[in-house]
Order: structure tokens, then C-alpha cells, then sequence
């Protein structure tokens, strides 16, 4: 896991002890004991209780992060589904668009071709067609 610094970053000047907590400890050393529960694991447990306590700006960082670590948009949806139970119906209403938005981009190159889509093989010799032969012929 490369070093954390959103917490000196963000609030380094205001809060020094809680950023440097924060990148050193939390992130550290925490989320770096990858030999008791991976990255993918601390990920889903995290959105799990983010969630839970209805914190979604956090929330929403913590599933960019996920979606770092390997969790696909149909993992966190079935996340929510499945905490909405224990921690609130209107949580998960929440959270649906959280996910909707970092997902939103996925793979939409590879899928589509760009941002313009996938147009069709030309197989033809002609570049483009004329608008109508009638046109073409009085040229």
C-alpha cells in the first residue's frame, strides 16, 4: 500500500496530531497489516460500518479505495444490500448513488470505444456515401 498523506494533506496545518494519526497510524499501520486481513477485506469492513453510521462523505472515499483494492460495483451494491438490513433502509438509499458515481466510469473505453462509442467496421472502399445519386451525378 503506498504511503497515506490525505491527512497531512487535508488537515496537516489545522489538526497535526490527528493527520499524522491518521496517515502514520491508521493507515500505517492498521491497514497495513495486509498479513491478518488484506486490502480487499479492510476495504468491504470498512464500507460496512461507514455505511452503518450514515457517514457518507467518507463512505464515498472509502469506496474509490475499494475499487482500488479490487471490490466491483456489483460487490458493493450487494455490501449495501446487505447492511441496509442491519443499519437502515434510507443508509442504503444513500448510498446507491455513492456507488453509482464511482463506478460510473468503469471500463468505458474498453466497452465503448471512448467516450464517442464503438462505430462500425468499414468494409467498403467508398469513405462515405453520397447524400443521393442525383446530388452525386450533377456534380
Amino acid at each position: 500500500m503506498e504511503k497515506q498523506t490525505a491527512g497531512r494533506d487535508i488537515l496537516g496545518k489545522l489538526a497535526p496530531k490527528f493527520a499524522e494519526l491518521n496517515d502514520d497510524v491508521l493507515f500505517g499501520e492498521v491497514w497495513s497489516r495486509e498479513d491478518k486481513l488484506n486490502l480487499r477485506d479492510r476495504s468491504m469492513i470498512t464500507i460496512s460500518a461507514l455505511m452503518a453510521q450514515g457517514l457518507f462523505p467518507q463512505l464515498k472515499s472509502h469506496l474509490e479505495l475499494g475499487k482500488k483494492h479490487g471490490i466491483t460495483k456489483e460487490e458493493a451494491v450487494e455490501i449495501v444490500t446487505q447492511i441496509a438490513f442491519y443499519s437502515g433502509w434510507a443508509k442504503a438509499w444513500s448510498a446507491f448513488p455513492l456507488i453509482n458515481e464511482v463506478y460510473s466510469n468503469e471500463n468505458i473505453e474498453e466497452k465503448h470505444g471512448g467516450a464517442f462509442g464503438m462505430g462500425k467496421e468499414n468494409t467498403s472502399n467508398e469513405w462515405l456515401e453520397p447524400v443521393s445519386n442525383e446530388l452525386y451525378n450533377n456534380l
